[in-house]
């Protein structure tokens, strides 16, 4: 039996949990690839996860591997595929929500799963990309249907989702605000952000008004910015809820007021994908990466996570 390493847990619990360890090296069914992973990205719902929240309720109970972001080389295919043959660089969010096990040395998934990777950038840019690209990608086209002109409000703009869908709106033509601390203002100007407010010196909804979209990446959880966020949309605005969901109360305080609201889960789209690697390649999208962990120092990632100060994203170096 061929033996790949991981990062695999025992129990719930804080990143002690996580450990190293040799286990059997997948292969893959009809229609599925086996991808050697270069770089695996680190998502706050892997930390959820580890810890017992985020999805352990699909996964089940540990053992397992976390991870969902892949970029890697394809090193077998199954049956049936016609897209991708060995040698393919690849990247993709295979099998959300459930188990893909990218902290690992292989992961097998549905070709059409995975994306060609950009041809820009390294496989620990792209690592970077797939779930929180696809997250943003998906709650700004497909959630929201946003249209050049539209006034659109990213929480958490410096973050892994945040970034991406700041540069998304504006590709889509809105007019873009984000919340963010004063220190990464700069960064997310360059990254297209028409205006950006302080939220630890103000309060959102005392700066921003009229605004047509929310993509809520911070939650009800966290002094309810999910529900302040009502007060800046206009008439018919929609709040598209991603970490945290819609709650009941918060659906009967937006219909109240004529509001949408959405809750929202990001799932696997190769073709997508596709479309973001253009916009990569064509330098209309940049991947912000702040620091790049050994696959043995997993651990020491999720605590740095955790700490929610990340510009960007984190990424584990597997091969």
């Amino acid at each position: 039996m061929a033996l790949m390493r991981a990062v695999t847990q025992d129990a719930f619990g804080g990143p002690e949990v996580l450990r190293t360890a040799d286990l059997p090296r997948p292969e893959p069914l009809p229609t599925e690839v086996l991808v050697r992973v270069v770089s695996a990205g680190i998502n706050p719902v892997d930390v959820k996860t580890r810890e017992g929240g985020g999805m352990a309720g699909v996964l089940g109970g540990p053992p397992f591997v976390l991870g969902w972001d892949v970029s890697g080389v394809v090193e077998e295919v199954g049956f049936g595929v016609h897209t991708l043959r060995p040698g393919d660089e690849v990247y993709g969010m295979p099998w959300f929500p459930r188990r893909a096990g990218a902290y690992a040395e292989y992961v097998t998934a549905p070709s059409r799963q995975f994306a060609l990777k950009p041809r820009s950038v390294s496989h620990d840019e792209a690592a970077a990309v797939p779930l929180a690209a696809l997250t943003a990608w998906q709650a700004l086209v497909d959630a929201a249907g946003i249209r050049p002109g539209q006034r659109v409000l990213v929480h958490a703009a410096a973050g892994g989702v945040g970034h991406f869908a700041v540069q998304f709106a504006k590709h889509l033509g809105a007019h873009v605000i984000g919340t963010a601390r004063a220190g990464k203002h700069e960064w997310l100007r360059g990254l297209g952000a028409d205006e950006l407010v302080d939220y630890t010196s103000v309060r959102f909804e005392e700066a921003v008004e009229d605004v047509d979209v929310v993509v809520d990446l911070v939650g009800d959880e966290h002094e309810a910015t999910g529900t302040r966020s009502l007060d800046v949309l206009a008439p018919g605005g929609l709040l598209v809820a991603v970490p945290s969901g819609v709650s009941p109360d918060l659906a009967r305080r937006a219909q109240e007021r004529g509001l949408r609201v959405s809750a929202f889960l990001v799932e696997p789209d190769g073709r997508a994908l596709a479309r973001i690697a253009e916009l990569v390649d064509d330098g209309r999208v940049r991947i912000g990466v702040e620091e790049v962990f050994p696959l043995e120092r997993a651990g020491e990632a999720h605590k740095r996570l955790a700490e929610g100060r990340t510009r960007g994203k984190l990424v584990l170096r597997v091969g």
